[in-house]
């Protein structure tokens, strides 16, 4: 029967079905049609008309949405609806618990720190009164430091003297062993010069400190300007001889002495020097004000830790060989949170808000002055980076020389941390001396 029919028949249910099917097009498109009616009717002759008409069309549109809105409430989320459509796990189990940001745990446990600690503080200063003694970094005797100061002053004569040297043999007036013997003076003697000049002079133990990180700093940079230099006249000497083997990737830089270089790498911040460096755009003056803001709130928190906390401490402790030997680990495991809290206020203060306010200011591109030593899983992967300058410095002028010159691996890094630590402490050993010097002469003696 259904081959027998009609063709009349037929395109009758055709229509009907093609009615159908637009209807039901019309019905699912009309969410479209009224969006799309702000944007059709623009045909008309004023421009007020289709202000008018676009206001009334939008309002049409919200009330369209709101009622899509409730149709869906209506119509979707019924009781019928299933709520569990996928297998998922917890948040905090083991399969799912890395797959997520713990933000707000983070934020949490930071909440908790800061309330339990200032609870803490607040007690101490109940039961302790205030502790603070301006005497132990600022006292009489600061005023009296010119010394020190005329010392700091006169340090930059040594990289002057450098340059100096640099420049005779640029232009061949020194042969080589004199140009290294006249850097190792140049850099021996402004390392012996401060510390001469502290031993000497009865001054507070903040200025000793300053002056003797400052002259740290000046020597790593010195060796690395007369190193640096001397390995780009060998290049340049290469390059004449025509000798390729030899001639390193950073030939694009012709070897000169720059005043105006040596000027700029002494107060950036880095420890390795070169001709050029990244450098940024602009500076960004309120970034700077928010930094340094920071930086003064953070070294005056850490001042409180150590007037507050570490130095009653070490003041009311007995002798470690003299007392119980439980009593001096129980002295120590006390000073271990306070001396937590100071090493990471120097930490921000220093390697994040002082370093970038110097890089700032000078726009220096490069400022991976640290890594996440947080997430270091052995002490040398630490080591490596929580002080990236040092480290550049130790890779480029002590390791990588000392396995050119056929020194085994294990030895060459044996020699880089060696030297790290000297210069690590050495600022430390300084104000020691100075305060034990300090010491020595309010009792009336001379001796350490």
């Amino acid at each position: 029967m259904a081959a027998l029919e009609s063709p009349e028949n037929h395109i009758k249910a055709t229509a009907t079905s093609t009615a159908t099917t637009s209807s039901s097009s019309t019905t699912s498109d009309l969410n479209f049609s009224v969006r799309r009616r702000s944007t059709t009717v623009t045909d008309s002759p004023s421009t007020e008309m289709m202000e008018s008409e676009d206001l009334k069309s939008n309002g049409k549109e919200c009330d369209k949405v709101t009622n899509e809105n409730r149709s869906d409430i209506k119509f979707n989320y019924r009781p019928s609806m299933p709520a569990h459509r996928g297998v998922r796990e917890s948040p905090l189990s083991s399969d799912a618990i890395f797959k997520q940001s713990h933000a707000g745990l983070f934020n949490l446990c930071i909440v908790v720190l800061v309330a339990i600690n200032s609870r803490l503080i607040i007690e101490n200063i109940i039961k302790y009164g205030w502790l603070i003694n301006g005497g132990f970094w600022f006292s009489s005797k600061s005023l009296r430091d010119w010394p020190l100061f005329m010392c700091c002053l006169s340090l930059p004569a040594f990289p002057f003297a450098a340059y100096l040297v640099e420049k005779l043999a640029y232009q061949n007036y020194l042969p080589k062993l004199v140009v290294v013997f006249l850097h190792t003076i140049i850099t021996t003697g402004s390392l012996l010069y401060p510390v001469s000049v502290i031993l000497r002079c009865d001054s507070a133990f903040l200025s000793g400190v300053t002056l003797m990180l400052i002259s740290c700093i000046v020597w790593l940079k010195l060796v690395s300007y007369a190193h640096t230099n001397s390995d780009m006249r060998a290049i340049a000497k290469s390059i004449d001889r025509e000798d390729v083997q030899s001639i390193s990737p950073c030939v694009g830089n012709p070897y000169d002495t720059y005043f105006k270089s040596l000027v700029y790498f002494m107060v950036a911040p880095t420890l390795c020097y070169q001709s050029s460096y990244p450098r940024t755009e602009s500076v960004r003056k309120g970034w700077v004000v928010q930094q340094f803001v920071k930086l003064i709130i953070f070294t005056g928190f850490m001042g409180f830790i150590i007037e507050q906390y570490i130095n009653p401490i070490v003041k009311n402790s007995q002798h470690p060989f003299k007392g119980n030997l439980l009593y001096a680990i129980e002295r120590v495991l006390k000073l271990s949170v306070p001396n937590l809290y100071v090493w990471l206020c120097m930490f921000y203060c220093f390697f994040h808000l002082w370093l970038n306010i110097l890089a700032e200011l000078l726009r220096f591109g490069d400022r991976e002055f640290y890594k996440d030593w947080w997430n270091a899983r052995t002490v040398e992967e630490y080591w490596r980076m929580w002080n990236m300058p040092v480290h550049k410095w130790m890779v480029r002028h002590i390791y990588f020389p000392c396995l050119r010159n056929k020194i085994p691996k294990g030895v060459a890094i044996l020699i880089a941390f060696l030297v790290s630590a000297v210069f690590h402490e050495e600022p430390h050993i300084a104000g020691d001396f100075a305060l034990c010097y300090v010491s020595g002469k309010n009792n009336g003696s001379n001796q350490f």
